[in-house]
């Protein structure tokens, strides 16, 4: 599947951030999120991404979307949520450079859907990227495992499932990985 690309912007090539979506940017929901009107930022996370955008990071946001898979919503309809999150996210100032997502449930076997690394191998491949180093924030284990698994720098957030992922970790091997309240905490941690 490709990519989501909104209009370039200017981005230092070697500078990237990967951003989970839902916990991340936006409040989570047990019921996915399948409405731009369900689509509701966390406090701080347009900023942060504005921030970011200024200091010439690309954002690339890798999600999984599993309602698509499970028929509890369509891809046009998170098409529309993916426009309305760049609407609000452009209107504070900020810009996301790509998209990629896995609409697959986890009985699929894909190699996109994290833990597994395959939309970052993508976002990789089309950007023409090394990994190493670039920070990929998330909230949950599977989030921490695909950027741990592609080579890049797992960042947890205590936003969203980021509580309940922070206080298992010691069974995971990814004990001591940064971690910051929020993603405007990281973006602040980022300096310029």
């Amino acid at each position: 599947m490709s990519p989501s690309i909104t209009r370039q912007h200017l981005v230092d090539p070697a500078r990237f951030v990967v951003l989970d979506r839902d916990g991340v940017i936006n409040v989570d929901s047990p019921d996915y999120i399948r409405t731009p009107a369900e689509w509701i930022p966390i406090p701080g996370s347009l900023e942060a991404i504005a921030r970011l955008t200024r200091e010439r990071f690309g954002i690339v946001v890798i999600t999984n979307q599993s309602a698509i898979g499970r028929g509890l919503m369509t891809e046009s309809s998170l098409e529309a949520i993916h426009h309305h999150m760049c609407v609000a996210v452009e209107e504070a100032g900020g810009q996301i450079t790509a998209i990629y997502h896995c609409p697959h449930t986890p009985e699929a076997g894909c190699d996109c859907r994290k833990p597994k690394p395959g939309l970052f191998r993508r976002f990789a491949s089309d950007f023409g990227v090394v990994l190493d180093g670039i920070p990929a924030v998330g909230d949950s284990l599977r989030d921490l495992e695909a950027a741990k698994a592609a080579g890049a720098r797992p960042v947890l957030v205590l936003t969203g499932n980021g509580h309940v992922t922070h206080s298992g970790l010691s069974d995971t091997g990814l004990e001591g990985i940064e971690t910051h309240a929020d993603l405007a905490a990281f973006a602040a941690s980022l300096g310029s």
